[in-house]
């Protein structure tokens, strides 16, 4: 574990931190990382527990509305909970998901007639919650997502088509140019480690925390 640091000058006015991306991304690793180093609040997405979730990657079509509205319900409950009760001891809140990520991955496994359907119900929730300081969205290309996703060896995951992860990037993207309320961060870590090299974490942190970014999408490439 990292030894315990303070936040950079001026950048203690980040309250809430997004850390997202495609599946593979390493967002998962890179909030651990940056909780322990900072003793921020961490919020993980709950979904191994998901019983559409191995469901769905064998059989897409059938389960695809089951599972979208199962973690609809579930992020939108754990957001409210995790962010209503702030940490005193904290030094800020970071989180490997945000909401707006129901909305982006039903549009790649819904009907339009559901998705239309879902958007309304996602629509109403999304209003409710707080807006992260700063959302930083990791961009890697599909190649490597397959390579990660397989190296980590979940065996629901292992029948994931890059057709797929190619349509959640391209939704993510979409999305992004459509939000004019959110400081949104997209760094390329395609030639990044940031897990097994400390030089390239450290690049993420001074990208991350060295400044302060405004609305609408900065993109940052290494």
């Amino acid at each position: 574990m990292d030894h315990l640091q303070t936040l950079p000058t001026g950048k203690d006015k980040i309250k809430f931190l997004v850390i997202e991306g495609n599946i593979g991304a390493g967002k998962t690793s890179l909030v651990t990382r940056i909780a322990d180093l900072y003793n921020a609040k961490r919020i993980y997405e709950r979904f191994a527990d998901n019983p559409f979730l191995p469901k769905f990657y064998e059989n897409p079509e059938r389960y695809s509305f089951s599972l979208e509205l199962s973690f609809l319900a579930e992020r939108y409950h754990q957001l409210k909970k995790e962010l209503e009760n702030l940490d005193l001891f904290s030094s800020f809140t970071i989180a490997d998901y945000y909401f707006m990520k129901s909305l982006i991955f039903s549009r790649s496994t819904l009907q339009d007639d559901e998705y239309s359907l879902y958007r309304q119900l996602f629509n109403i929730i999304y209003g409710t919650l707080p807006r992260p300081d700063l959302y930083v969205y990791l961009h890697v290309s599909v190649e490597n997502l397959m390579k990660n996703i397989k190296i980590r060896g979940r065996s629901y995951e292992q029948n994931i088509q890059a057709e797929y992860l190619f349509s959640i990037q391209e939704g993510y993207l979409n999305f992004f140019k459509q939000q004019s309320d959110l400081a949104i961060l997209v760094i390329d870590t395609n030639n990044l480690d940031f897990v097994n090299n400390p030089d390239h974490f450290n690049n993420i942190m001074k990208t991350i925390f060295e400044k302060k970014y405004p609305l609408g999408i900065t993109s940052v490439t290494y």
